[in-house]
């Protein structure tokens, strides 16, 4: 486990439970980031709070969108202040529902459902770190999450498919039969592109998953070694003294 979210689970059990004055609606911005605010400055550092502890009853939502490239849109604008994202990312929860997966910022007394178009979390930089003689590979989110490439956070290649629909398509008003069809074509033309787009992830905390942004990818093949084998190009890691491999696309 990384020494990060170890550091998180150090304060876990200083992390106060819901004060008595916390707002009974907690799904706009302002009252959110203000209410964690308050909460966080009595962890160290950015502790991840017990979210597993939490068992809120009141659901809602918010019109915030993680979008596949890792950027956070609420109401239709990008969110800008990086403090403020990483914040939110605390408490990130992520849950299945019946074979749907959904996601929510999560509070002692609400959960506030939100949109993931691929993967909730970013990573943006890998390194080599040394630890007891021993070299690791050490990945950070650009949310601030910190994990090392071990058993536990081994790196998959996947198709990406988008999670979320376009929730404006039952409001457009009714094409012709032959904009229908260019529609429709166009959609499966992007989808069956998306399909074909494999990608780098790794699990970070709490079943939450990150892809590995296509330049730190880059970088992670300059740091591994490169084989061929059965006709199939092979990337070979190398942390925590075990080896990792992956299949290259």
């Amino acid at each position: 486990m990384d020494s990060h979210n170890k550091q998180a689970n150090k304060h876990q059990n200083d992390t106060p439970q819901a004060p008595n004055d916390v707002p009974s609606d907690l799904n706009s911005m302002d009252a959110l980031s203000q209410y964690l605010k308050t909460t966080a400055g009595a962890r160290e550092g950015r502790a991840i709070p017990p979210l597993e502890r939490w068992h809120p009853e009141q659901v809602t939502d918010m019109d915030l969108v993680i979008k596949a490239n890792g950027e956070w849109w609420h109401e239709g604008g990008k969110m800008t202040r990086e403090s403020l994202v990483s914040l939110f990312a605390t408490i990130l929860w992520k849950e299945e529902n019946q074979g749907k997966t959904e996601y929510f910022l999560k509070t002692p007394v609400q959960k506030i459902r939100i949109q993931v178009e691929d993967a909730p979390l970013l990573i943006n930089d890998v390194g080599i770190v040394e630890e007891a003689g021993l070299r690791w590979l050490e990945f950070t989110t650009t949310t601030g999450d910190v994990v090392r490439l071990d058993d536990e956070h081994k790196i998959v290649l996947k198709a990406y498919n988008p999670n979320v629909p376009d929730k404006h398509a039952e409001s457009q008003p009714q094409a012709s039969s032959a904009q229908a069809n260019n529609a429709k074509n166009a959609k499966d033309h992007q989808r069956q592109a998306a399909e074909q787009q494999i990608r780098p992830y790794m699990p970070v905390r709490q079943g939450l998953i990150a892809l590995i942004g296509r330049n730190t990818f880059y970088h992670l093949a300059e740091i591994g070694e490169l084989t061929e084998q059965n006709g199939e190009t092979i990337l070979t890691l190398q942390s925590g003294g075990q080896c990792y491999q992956l299949s290259m696309p």
